[in-house]
């Protein structure tokens, strides 16, 4: 049976914040290691000449010319935190590349923050130029994405709660502070888990480090990449103590997974 490949790109891997962090002079925030250099979480999925965003981060426009991305076919929200859909004006220049309008998936609650949040995209006028098209799906179950087989995973985040993704062997479990027990069998046979891995200290809303890996192991997954790091991890100085098969994840990293061919 034929395969095809999927690329995800790390846009961004760092916390809410960003890494440097502002009027901070700590020595991850002054490191001269470019892996410590975070933009706000994100990845791209490219596979059969699409590609689809999870999240629009606050740093989309930085991440997009960074990595020379040319066109952008759907969008999935994880949740509506600031960090992680306040980049959503910068899609509007992927409106004017292609003339199409972006559908973005997201549950019904958060397709109504951002109906509420960025009214002035979703009002029906006639002067949309200033305002990025978007076409907003409403995710309640599994569904396929250009062939792609999509299923959301609910997570919780601190008090309130967040999507994960799985697509095939991989599996994106930003912004959670617990993983609940569905979820975990829902995950069964993952190989590939990119999961919030916030700092080593608790964190109400996020796993730390040490959670973040009983999750991994857990799972049985092959390969855990750690993301949404905060200040506190230092590239250099604490990716070497990892168990084999567990990473950090760094801003324009890739990795590629297959699926069958439908």
């Amino acid at each position: 049976m034929s395969r095809r490949a999927v690329t995800v790109t790390i846009l961004g891997s760092g916390t809410s914040t960003g890494v440097p962090v502002p009027a901070c002079t700590c020595p991850v925030c002054c490191s001269r290691e470019p892996r410590n250099q975070r933009t706000r979480c994100s990845i791209l999925l490219s596979f059969d000449g699409h590609n689809i965003l999870i999240d629009t981060s606050t740093d989309l426009r930085q991440q997009a010319l960074r990595e020379g991305i040319t066109h952008v076919d759907a969008v999935l929200f994880t949740h509506t935190h600031a960090d992680h859909v306040n980049g959503i004006d910068d899609l509007r220049p992927f409106n004017l590349a292609s003339g199409s309008a972006i559908p973005i998936h997201a549950c019904a609650e958060d397709l109504a923050v951002l109906r509420r949040v960025f009214a002035y995209i979703f009002e029906n006028d006639d002067e949309p130029g200033y305002r990025p098209r978007l076409c907003a799906q409403e995710i309640s179950a599994g569904f396929s994405l250009f062939g792609l087989p999509i299923l959301p995973l609910p997570l919780v985040h601190g008090p309130g709660r967040s999507l994960g993704y799985r697509i095939g062997p991989f599996a994106y479990l930003t912004d959670c502070s617990s993983v609940p027990e569905a979820t975990l069998e829902l995950l069964a046979g993952i190989d590939i888990l990119i999961i919030d891995g916030l700092r080593f200290r608790p964190h109400l809303s996020h796993l730390s480090i040490a959670q973040a890996l009983a999750v991994a192991e857990c799972l049985g997954a092959g390969r855990t990449i750690l993301t949404h790091l905060s200040h506190d991890v230092d590239y250099s100085r604490h990716a070497p103590l990892l168990p084999t098969g567990t990473e950090l994840a760094y801003d324009g990293q890739r990795l590629v997974f297959t699926l069958p061919n439908p």
